[in-house]
């Protein structure tokens, strides 16, 4: 419903109504022409002991579709309110990927139920995709799909896929096997229509496939979905055998995970994969206290540098009025260089090898930021500082000192920005890691000392 977002309060107000009133027919038509996000959205905001209800009026494959977009918590009290026979109804409805996803949420004491009541199939299956390691290709492909023999004529094809089609996520490609199960090709339903009906398969097919291992990282995964467009994308052993398929749906949540992933580390704060408005208040906590405690004592360094100079801070009192702007300005320099290079990074566009490159082009970036900002810093310092507020303090040698230092910390935080993330992923470390508070942390203790350095040789011994 397009607008569903705009009318969810009146939705609810309806919702409640006809729940009060027990007029349960017009419920069912009012949820019926619902997309499953929309519902499950819906459901979400109603009071819990409202849910189960709600679920038992929609048919069932709407209801698994619907079961699938709620958030965990919701889903672990649905199976608690159903009986075995529902829960079976539900589980039988579900593509296998979608059932993996949940048990894998679930306590132990549900996944157990879980289990006990889906068939031996896909009680097997699950179990089978579950030994894979997290974040691997393998723990989230699906074992549904459609496979096609290499001497299969095209009338042959579509009776596989209409015999098969509705227990699996898609019928838009299908793959070919030789008799080991070894991958050989692929076909689409849009090459089979456009072939005669006693056309080979093997003479139609597509040889040149491009595939996931079962080990191969999810990222990576992702990475080739966004690259050659893949609604979908096989997935082999180590002998080349399809074991299963990555669909684009699964995909788009890997993508979202890693995005969540990478804000949170980039923001210094442990990720989490519950929504904010449900994570409580001491999970927050739990999750942002590391980082601040190790930023805050790796802070110390920066109070022990001016304590080193405090006789230079003395002579030129002035000095000390620039240093939240020197180290404000080297960490948002930073941050700059280490965002684009983190994207880079994560979309594969940047490898190790081009670590000479990127430092090439950030330096030259940062030399002239830096001499744009030393020269406008200049002028703002002489005809504002010392000509506008009669600063006297502020003179020639002092404003060469912040300029200078401003270029050299422009230069030597574009430089780190770009360089840690590269050598992160290098040494087997997620890039956002080395994101913005690390990077401002190591430039505040560079810039100082870069600061100091140019006193001590400009300004004259105090």
């Amino acid at each position: 419903m397009a607008n569903f977002e705009r009318n969810m309060e009146k939705m609810l107000s309806i919702v409640s109504d006809l729940l009060r009133r027990k007029q349960y027919a017009q419920l069912r038509g009012l949820l019926l022409p619902l997309e499953p996000p929309d519902v499950a959205q819906m459901f979400e905001q109603l009071p819990e002991q409202d849910i189960p209800l709600l679920f038992r009026l929609l048919p069932k494959e709407l209801a698994a579709e619907v079961f699938v977009e709620l958030e965990t918590e919701y889903q672990q009290q649905l199976i608690r309110s159903f009986s075995n026979a529902e829960l079976k109804e539900v589980l039988d409805e579900l593509y296998l990927d979608d059932a993996v996803d949940i048990v894998e949420e679930m306590p132990a004491n549900v996944v157990k139920r879980i289990l006990a009541h889906s068939d031996p199939e896909m009680r097997k299956s699950i179990n089978e995709i579950l030994k894979y390691p997290e974040d691997s290709a393998g723990s989230i492909m699906t074992t549904e799909y459609i496979d096609l023999k290499r001497d299969m004529t095209v009338a042959d094809c579509f009776k596989r896929i209409r015999r098969n089609a509705a227990d699996v996520e898609t019928v838009n490609v299908c793959y070919v096997l030789d008799r080991d199960r070894k991958l050989k090709g692929y076909v689409t339903i849009r090459d089979l229509f456009l072939a005669d009906y006693e056309d080979v398969v093997d003479e139609i097919m597509n040889p040149n496939i491009i595939f996931a291992t079962t080990l191969e990282d999810q990222e990576t995964v992702a990475q080739k979905f966004r690259r050659y467009g893949f609604i979908a994308m096989p997935v082999v052993d180590t002998e080349e055998r399809l074991v299963g398929i990555i669909t684009a749906d699964d995909v788009f949540d890997v993508m979202e995970e890693e995005v969540t992933e990478d804000i949170a580390k980039m923001a210094a704060i442990v990720p989490n994969d519950k929504p904010y408005l449900r994570t409580g208040v001491f999970e927050t906590w739990a999750s942002r206290i590391p980082w601040l405690l190790l930023l805050m004592i790796s802070a110390t360094f920066t109070g022990m540098i001016i304590t080193g100079f405090e006789s230079s801070l003395a002579a030129y009192a002035a000095l000390t009025a620039y240093i939240p702007m020197l180290t404000g300005t080297g960490g948002n320099s930073g941050s700059q260089s280490s965002v684009s290079v983190i994207r880079g990074v994560s979309l594969g566009e940047i490898q190790f090898a081009d670590l000479p490159r990127v430092v090439w082009k950030e330096s030259r970036v940062s030399l002239l930021c830096g001499l744009t900002l030393a020269v406008a810093n200049f002028v703002k310092m002489m005809l504002v500082d010392r000509m506008l507020f009669h600063n006297s303090a502020i003179t020639v040698p002092i404003a060469l000192v912040v300029c200078a230092t401003l270029v050299g910390t422009v230069f030597s935080a574009k430089i780190i920005g770009c360089a840690l993330p590269m050598l992160a992923k290098k040494l087997g470390f997620d890039p956002a890691v080395m994101a913005s508070p690390f990077i401002t942390t190591i430039v505040d203790a560079l810039s100082l000392l870069i600061y100091f350095g140019f006193a001590a040789l400009i300004l004259p011994a105090g």
